[in-house]
């Protein structure tokens, strides 16, 4: 049987994404299988999996994906059924002209078949993070300095997709990319790995590493979350990510994902403090992405939150007691008593 070659379009702007994703459709001579067709599914992404199949009789399908699916469970559902669909483009379609905006909003979309929420801002980045193209339409009326750093800022957040303006006429098609659900893609990820090589810089975009060998006392960092770093006083921190230890969860590492005006910590491994236990194995790494960032000031207010000598020397008994404003994590919790 031969193998169907599947297009999927995502992005957060329907309109746009709807025509972008019909135009690629009528330029490869494949048929479309529309968001409106696939949003009363539970899970959209594996409906497409299924569905697929019965469209692609020339070889080939374009998929336009709901808003609110996630970049991850795309790869996840094509991925699992590979021998008779292959995903060789995602495509993620960007507004330059509300970009930024979308990124500082705080919404929340509910996640299908479940009872949990996603931030609209998350769900766009990482669709670009995993994306193997990214195409920005709307950029006509960005002034030029504007869009420079607009695709700068791309540049460093999927340092891996390819990147191009929606131009009238054809618009010139990658050659296929081996997609799989393990992707590395992000820019964040390429920054932890002391690796990040943007194509395209820009002075107003900045990308750096920041490390501390110390917990964090989650009530000062809550603080600076929404006194300083969400209110720009450091610039705009578009994305932040990585790994961290709240110093009253000292058993438990976190993932550090944050985007805009959202983050959320969520456990990712447990590791028992001893006294041999290494410095390093209990503190941050984390990457910022950003724009006019002022990395002194940032590297400081974080350093002002991990635990003073003192604290630090109280050990994790006393850390426990310390206060913690964030949400309750759904494994075994350190929390006093």
């Amino acid at each position: 049987m031969e193998t169907i070659e599947i297009t999927a379009v995502v992005g957060a702007c329907a309109p746009e994404r709807r025509a972008f994703a019909q135009r690629r459709a009528t330029q490869i001579g494949a048929p479309l299988l529309t968001a409106a067709r696939l949003s009363a599914s539970a899970d959209p992404a594996l409906e497409a999996v299924t569905v697929a199949p019965w469209f692609g009789s020339s070889g080939a399908v374009v998929i336009e994906l709901p808003a609110d699916v996630r970049a991850t469970d795309v790869m996840r559902a094509f991925s699992e059924d590979s021998e008779r669909i292959r995903l060789t483009h995602l495509i993620c379609v960007v507004d330059a002209a509300h970009l930024l905006t979308d990124v500082m909003r705080d919404d929340y979309l509910p996640q299908r078949g479940d009872a949990l929420f996603v931030a609209r801002a998350e769900l766009l980045i990482t669709q670009m993070e995993h994306a193997s193209q990214i195409v920005l339409v709307n950029w006509e009326s960005q002034a030029t300095a504007q869009l420079a750093a607009l695709m700068a800022l791309v540049h460093h957040l999927a340092p891996r997709a390819r990147l191009r303006l929606q131009q009238d006429g054809s618009d010139p098609i990658a050659p296929p990319t081996a997609l799989s659900r393990s992707q590395d893609r992000a820019g964040w990820i390429a920054v932890l790995n002391d690796e990040l090589d943007p194509y395209m810089t820009d002075a107003r975009v900045t990308a750096f590493r920041y490390t501390h060998e110390r917990p964090l006392h989650a009530g000062r960092l809550q603080a600076l979350l929404d006194h300083r770093i969400e209110p720009g006083e450091f610039g705009f921190v578009v994305r932040s990510a990585g790994f961290c230890r709240l110093a009253s969860r000292p058993r438990t590492i976190a993932s550090w994902d944050h985007v805009g005006r959202v983050i959320s910590f969520e456990p990712i491994g447990a590791g028992g403090i001893s006294p041999a236990a290494e410095l390093l194995a209990i503190g941050q790494d984390l990457a910022f992405i950003g724009l006019d960032l002022d990395i002194a000031g940032i590297t400081a207010a974080l350093d002002a939150v991990a635990l003073t000598d003192v604290e630090f020397s109280a050990g994790p008994e006393a850390w426990l007691r310390l206060p913690d404003p964030f949400p309750e994590w759904a494994t075994a919790e350190e929390s006093p008593g």
